[in-house]
């Protein structure tokens, strides 16, 4: 094989690695641009009696779960109608004892064994019975006025879905917390481009709200959020996103933890997509937003892998082994001191690329049969009311 042929072949996966933020994005903004944008259809009539329901699934959650309920109750104050269904999922801790003062005003149901959060979640939407939910969780702030910039998007008799918008509160903690808010803002920012559009590829369970009558429940070992939302997507409804909501919460700030988390929602991801791509794969349009904001996002770390391994191939046929050998290791020392000396692209970069890894890793586990339906919230991203 010719060195161009691999040279090309190398950049071809590099490209796939790279497109999900580069030339993705820049095919939304395209669109936009060239006004290839969703069509917005409104009924024109406000309904004065839309009910909400907010509904939280919750483990050892002693350290917010205070700061919650009072952010909750003061959410539910700005429409008329808003209910706040609570599953406790046989918290370890004080959680319950914390929720108890609180049931006049709550309806807290309490699990007796571990099942996990989609299994709650499931329990709680056989109680409901407002028009709209939203969907949250415990160590997420939501701004008061959310609801109010949620609502109208409801108008639209084709939106399904509408999700916020989470920021990130403490960017600059950690390299760890640093590389994630940051990427987090690059999503925000493609979702945006996606809602205006065509669809949001998927909500966080951050905060989101649906039509009730849009729910399809998932199967207590898949992950709640990206199933609903998906599958609201696929019976043909619109998922929208309301940069005007706003979510609140702490970035992990270990790299262990973020780690574990990417495997985590990646496993996860995956299973759900075992699950949709059957629905989904005949609309070339959607398979487009999908594929390249979910599913190459996913794989992103095996495209670098082969891409680099290709790269070396040619590079080993036109250089000595000797001068691969040299560059290979000055580029890891360079690499190595910059991390050290505290050089926060660098940082940024490496913390980056255990993300993508820790995403790689996750899709195996889920081709392996693993499912996470309960797991161990991290730590550093719980933390009191007013912190």
């Amino acid at each position: 094989m010719s060195t161009g042929v691999l040279g090309a072949a190398a950049l071809l996966f590099m490209g796939l690695a790279a497109h999900p933020f580069t030339t993705y994005p820049l095919s939304l903004y395209l669109m936009r641009r060239l006004g290839l944008s969703r069509r917005r259809v409104a009924t024109g009539v406000r309904d004065a009696n839309m009910s909400f329901a907010v509904c939280m699934s919750v483990f050892n959650e002693e350290s917010c779960i205070e700061g919650k309920i009072a952010n909750l109750l003061e959410l539910a104050a700005t429409v008329e109608h808003c209910a706040i269904h609570v599953y406790a999922d046989a918290p370890s801790d004080r959680t319950v004892e914390l929720l108890r003062p609180y049931a006049d005003r709550i309806d807290l149901v309490v699990g007796h064994e571990r099942c996990g959060k989609t299994h709650g979640l499931n329990v709680l939407m056989k109680r409901v019975e407002a028009d709209i939910v939203l969907f949250t969780d415990a160590n997420v702030i939501i701004d008061p006025a959310a609801l109010q910039h949620i609502r109208p998007h409801f108008d639209d008799p084709r939106v399904g879905c509408v999700c916020g918008n989470l920021i990130y509160l403490n960017s600059d903690e950690t390299p760890t917390s640093a590389s994630g808010a940051l990427y987090w803002r690059v999503e925000e920012a493609i979702k945006q481009l996606e809602s205006d559009t065509y669809s949001v590829i998927g909500a966080d369970g951050s905060l989101f709200a649906i039509r009730r009558d849009c729910h399809r429940p998932p199967p207590d070992d898949i992950i709640d959020d990206f199933y609903v939302s998906m599958t609201i997507l696929c019976d043909g409804y619109t998922v929208v996103r309301e940069p005007a909501a706003l979510a609140f919460e702490r970035s992990a700030t270990g790299s262990g933890e973020e780690f574990r988390r990417k495997v985590r929602i990646a496993c996860q991801a995956f299973n759900v997509h075992r699950l949709i791509w059957p629905r989904l794969r005949n609309d070339p349009r959607l398979v487009y937003y999908y594929l390249s904001h979910r599913l190459l996002k996913w794989l992103m770390i095996y495209n670098i892998a082969i891409g680099s391994a290709l790269m070396l191939w040619a590079l080993a046929m036109t250089f000595s082994p000797g001068s691969i050998t040299l560059l290979s290791v000055a580029m890891a020392l360079a690499t190595a001191i910059l991390a050290g000396s505290g050089s926060r692209l660098v940082q940024n970069g490496l913390a980056m690329l255990l993300s993508c890894t820790g995403a790689g890793l996750g899709v195996w586990l889920s081709l392996r049969g693993d499912r996470f339906q309960v797991w161990q919230p991290a730590l550093s991203t719980r933390t009191s009311a007013g912190e």
